[in-house]
């Protein structure tokens, strides 16, 4: 684990904006936002596989998806190449420590830092669980910075998921 940079919690409150936003769908609260090279967001996303269904709609999916987009709509406007799947240089920062699913498309999408606030003891793949994120035996490896603005996080994931529990 790498130390986080001042910028992250900046960063982190962004996608803890996104996190609360899933309460409006029910959707567990977590938050993800994908920054560019020049600290501007590409894409956001949150939880939304109630809200659509989608067992895939995870909010780092959504914020790759859009950063994806994105990207590739300014490239081509530009007249680049239009590769806008690699994230290269990109950030993605998110609530919760990503899964294995996100972990793998973080790897397949190239972005080379994730930042997150709690860890998630039970599906984690940057470190708790699996370590996607840094195995050696993929093709791209990730700077991982944890622990941003854990408490924040975790008690947002706390108080959710202690209020479907009430009677």
């Amino acid at each position: 684990m790498t130390s986080p940079e001042p910028r992250h919690a900046e960063w982190m409150g962004l996608a803890l904006t996104e996190a609360r936003r899933a309460l409006a769908t029910e959707d567990v609260p977590i938050g993800a936002v994908v920054i560019g090279p020049d600290g501007q967001v590409l894409g956001a996303g949150r939880n939304e596989r109630e809200a659509l269904g989608d067992p895939t709609a995870h909010a780092e999916m959504v914020a790759i998806r859009e950063a994806a987009a994105r990207l590739q709509s300014l490239r081509l406007q530009h007249g680049e190449r239009n590769d806008g799947w690699r994230l290269e240089d990109c950030t993605l920062v998110v609530t919760l420590e990503p899964c294995a699913m996100c972990a793998g498309a973080v790897v397949l999408a190239r972005i080379p830092r994730v930042v997150f606030g709690a860890w998630d003891e039970k599906a984690g793949a940057a470190g708790s669980v699996f370590d996607i994120l840094r195995e050696r035996r993929l093709n791209h490896w990730v700077e991982v910075y944890a622990g941003v603005r854990e408490q924040e996080c975790a008690t947002l994931l706390r108080d959710f998921f202690a209020s479907h529990r009430r009677p």
